[in-house]
């Protein structure tokens, strides 16, 4: 039946000034959503019936399956289509996103690795610049497939710059073959390794061997279930892999992570065991291809940590007795606490990230959610405190640990990014190579606090231009994320910045869940405290409509990934609050998450509907399950893509059903060749970021006049 109804909607082409074609859109909006058939499927769990009237909905590989999504993106592609405003929107960001930009460079040997993408290139592309200055591509991905279809990510050269491992995956999956590439000659060698969702090239010394984290390639396997065989092997170059010396693993435990680096100039391997997303084991072993043991540096504490080592030094930095985090010098000789030398103690900011680099430490500081940098001895004396423009996030720090040269990638929500080049030395940060975006000047960041439901204080980064009138009616866009100790920094935004260009309101505040304010903060968010995160959303909306920002009919909130449950959680939980909702890859049956894709991974975040306290957790607030027919909700737009292996589509499909059957105006828009963090194509990213903006002012009824 499906599939006669998509058959008889045909190709939907919007009308073009030029052609005056008949619009074909016209007809699939007439007919409104697809329709969606209801099974009587319900389990009984902990004494709870769970209703799951859409669970067909989960088998991707059936042709039904494929007709209902065929029948939904088209129907929302032709609602989209006839949006105002579309070819402003598409200049405005175009002219934000498709702009040159570098990456932090790379120093190996006496060359620095670099990705640059040009205006009006879908890819960015890997340069080499030698000790003269010349530059040379080393790696193009559209030369791997002209079509833009594969990916390039986790690019590491060799200690001697000779020699490049990178991951290729294709259609912006997490699925990746790991493989070698020549500088000297741009050609890969026949060293490939399947398996590589979660490898990053650990390179020896010698340049002839690196340890990562494989998988079995071994499609039989379901995706749920491979996160468990996860083990550390050692590659030596033009070896077979099947010859791969596993040093550790399997794990057995898919609620467990693996992974590896090198210390010490490669002469050493840190292997770092994480233990759901609240404590970290470390070890350390000599980075050979011979069978030496691993010795405990960090294990057994319910901690996080990581690492990094100064001529057979190793600085730890955990949040063990320190929730903002601190720094401690270890002996893995003597690796128990009561040796431990402080190095640096707890402050009022929180200490993200602390690197040896031209044998002084540089910390990352978060001071109310915007990014800082200070410099050390090694004894925690203090040297300098880095000097920038206001609020600022830092997104990248590269250097060596016997280079008095560090490159900083940094910027904000009104203030575009750049590389900047800082010594260790003097402290000193001078701009290496700026990023030409037209940012508005008059656009305004500023930092407010939120009262949330149980009096906890929650910072919110505020944008718009100077000159706008607060008269409770502004477009507002509220977004957030809140969870697995993530922390939102004011970055730069080119959707954010298009939006309080034209006069909107941008708000993002630091929910409980994410990292901002430490694990304390992060545990506040997390399995049986999930709620507070959505709590603190609620109150952050709230505060700009009761501050005179906007009110509940012109306000959206938009979120992805973990922070797509959130939007799902709080709009059916306080529909009232909002005029749209922008929900991206989402997470939105939380009985059943734990089953699909990487599941299984986080559920030392959210718990697991299987253990009879954690499913009361997640039935309280599942959004999937608090869709209720009749009530009113928002607008929501569904943004899928078909090649997400992280967070199962299937989430998507299963609300914008139960959401159309309760009535409400919701749309399943799927993005093809594309996986969980989107298309890998600049040119779709934009596309979707015009279909985006123009739905939500559509929706908020931001009539002709809206910004």
């Amino acid at each position: 039946m499906l599939t006669a109804m998509l058959a008889g909607i045909g190709s939907c082409t919007p009308p073009t000034a030029e052609t005056k074609e008949v619009d074909e859109c016209a007809a699939v909006r007439r007919q409104g959503p697809p329709s969606t058939r209801r099974e009587n499927v319900v389990d009984r769990m902990h004494g709870v019936d769970v209703a799951d009237p859409y669970r067909w909905l989960e088998e991707v590989d059936e042709p039904e399956v494929q007709a209902w999504m065929d029948a939904q993106d088209q129907y929302a592609r032709a609602d989209l289509s006839a949006l105002p405003r579309r070819q402003q929107l598409a200049q405005q960001l175009r002219a934000l996103i498709d702009v040159d930009s570098i990456s932090v460079p790379v120093h190996r040997g006496s060359r620095l690795f670099f990705a640059r993408r040009s205006a009006g290139h879908d890819h960015a592309v890997w340069y080499v610049r030698e000790d003269d200055g010349r530059e040379r591509v080393v790696l193009d991905p559209l030369q791997l497939d002209s079509h833009g279809r594969i990916s390039v990510r986790a690019f590491v050269p060799s200690p001697d710059g000779r020699l490049v491992a990178y991951l290729r995956s294709f259609d912006g999956a997490d699925a990746a073959e790991l493989r070698i590439r020549e500088v000297d000659t741009g050609r890969d060698r026949a060293d490939r390794i399947a398996g590589a969702r979660y490898a990053a090239a650990a390179w020896a010394a010698d340049g002839r061997s690196f340890a990562y984290t494989g998988l079995p390639d071994d499609p039989s396997i379901p995706a749920p279930e491979l996160p468990r065989h996860a083990e550390v092997r050692v590659h030596v170059l033009g070896t077979p892999v099947s010859q791969d010396e596993v040093i550790y693993g399997p794990l057995g435990d898919a609620a467990t992570f693996v992974g590896v680096e090198s210390l010490d100039e490669g002469r050493t391997w840190a292997l770092h065991v994480q233990h759901g997303w609240s404590a970290t084991d470390v070890y350390l072993r000599e980075a050979t291809t011979e069978a030496v043991p691993w010795r405990p540096l960090f294990v057994g504490h319910d901690a996080l940590a990581s690492v990094s080592s100064h001529e057979g030094r190793y600085f730890v930095l955990t949040d063990h007795d320190a929730p903002r985090f601190r720094v401690v010098e270890v002996d893995p000789d003597q690796p128990s606490p009561e040796h431990w030398r402080t190095v640096v103690a707890q402050q009022d900011g929180t200490l993200e990230s602390a690197g040896v680099f031209g044998g002084r430490l540089l910390l990352r500081y978060l001071k109310k959610a915007s990014s800082s940098l200070e410099i050390r001895e090694l004894s925690g004396a203090a040297v300098h405190e880095v000097d920038f423009d206001g609020f600022t996030s830092i997104s990248a720090i590269s250097g060596r640990a016997e280079s008095d040269v560090v490159y900083v990638h940094h910027g904000a929500m009104n203030r575009a990014p750049q590389v900047g080049s800082l010594s260790m030395d003097s402290g000193t940060l001078r701009t290496w190579e700026a990023i030409d975006v037209p940012v508005d000047e008059h656009l305004e960041l500023h930092q407010v606090s939120v009262e949330s439901r149980d009096g906890t204080p929650v910072s919110m980064f505020v944008l718009h231009r100077d000159d706008v009138v607060l008269d409770g009616n502004r477009p507002t866009i509220l977004t957030g994320y809140g969870g697995f100790g993530v922390s939102l920094q004011p970055s730069f935004s080119a959707t954010a910045a298009v939006w309080a260009g034209r006069g909107g309101v941008w708000a993002m505040p630091n929910l409980r869940g994410g990292g901002e304010y430490g694990e304390a903060w992060h545990d506040a968010g997390r399995r049986a405290n999930k709620q507070n995160t959505f709590d603190d959303f609620i109150a952050a909306a709230e505060y700009l409509q009761a501050e005179g920002y906007t009110q509940a009919s012109r306000l959206a909130i938009r979120g992805g990934s973990n922070g797509g449950l959130l939007v799902g959680a709080v709009s059916t939980q306080r529909p009232e609050l909002f005029g749209a909702v922008v929900c991206a890859v989402p997470l939105l049956d939380m009985i059943r998450f734990h089953r699909f894709g990487s599941g299984p991974t986080w559920i030392g975040e959210y718990g697991s509907a299987e253990d009879p306290e954690q499913f009361g957790w997640l039935w309280g607030y599942s959004p999937l399950h608090k869709v209720r027919p009749q009530r009113h909700y928002p607008a929501l737009l569904m943004l899928s893509a078909d090649n997400d292996d992280r967070v199962d589509p299937m989430h998507a499909r299963k609300y914008v059903a139960a959401m159309q059957h309760a009535g409400a105006d919701a749309l399943l828009r799927i993005e093809r060749g594309a996986g969980h963090g989107g298309s890998p194509r600049v040119g779709d990213r934009i596309d979707a970021e015009v279909d985006t903006l123009a739905f939500v002012l559509d929706r908020l009824d931001a009539g002709p006049n809206a910004p």
